[in-house]
């Protein structure tokens, strides 16, 4: 289970989980991605549970990250205590999650692997999320910047032959 090493408060508020989320809401080191729909809490558990589907559907093919992480404390009271008393004691671990967060990204399997790999991780999470692709492939954004590096370089040592010298 995931949580924070330490943390500077043991307890916090509860608040709010309004608006949408500003960061992490694009596919980043992946390929592929999914994204959340809603606004929720996941607890630690809820993300492991999606990560061992994943991990179990893909076979160790690819990579996975996870890009939420669990370092909220939520409290609850024992069973059967009366009101009052101060608030309860930490139980479990929380990531607040706003609509348009990217939860976990795949690369190194192909298009269909990779959506029935995070449909099954979507069933293991208390929100409405959607598969979503990178904008850009990578390979082929590096590819493009050595192609005009090549080009660049060509021109640079053509104008070095016709000035008739080496600089």
């Amino acid at each position: 289970m995931l949580m924070p090493k330490r943390v500077k408060r043991r307890k916090v508020f509860r608040g709010r989980m309004t608006g949408k989320a500003t960061r992490g809401n694009t596919v980043a080191y992946g390929d592929y991605g999914l994204q959340a729909q809603e606004p929720c809490w996941i607890t630690s558990n809820q993300i492991e549970a999606a990560r061992i589907a994943m991990t179990r559907y893909i076979k160790r093919g690819g990579k996975v990250w996870i890009k939420v992480f669990p370092d909220k404390p939520v409290s609850q009271k024992p069973i059967g205590t009366r009101m009052g008393k101060g608030k309860g004691a930490p139980e479990y671990w929380v990531a607040v999650v706003k609509p348009g967060r990217v939860l976990f990204e795949l690369a190194g399997v192909d298009e269909a692997k990779a959506k029935e790999a995070l449909r099954l991780a979507s069933h293991k999470l208390p929100c409405k999320v959607k598969f979503v692709k990178r904008e850009t492939p990578v390979a082929d954004a590096t590819c493009d910047k050595e192609v005009q590096a090549v080009e660049i370089n060509e021109t640079e040592s053509t104008q070095n032959v016709e000035q008739g010298g080496n600089e």
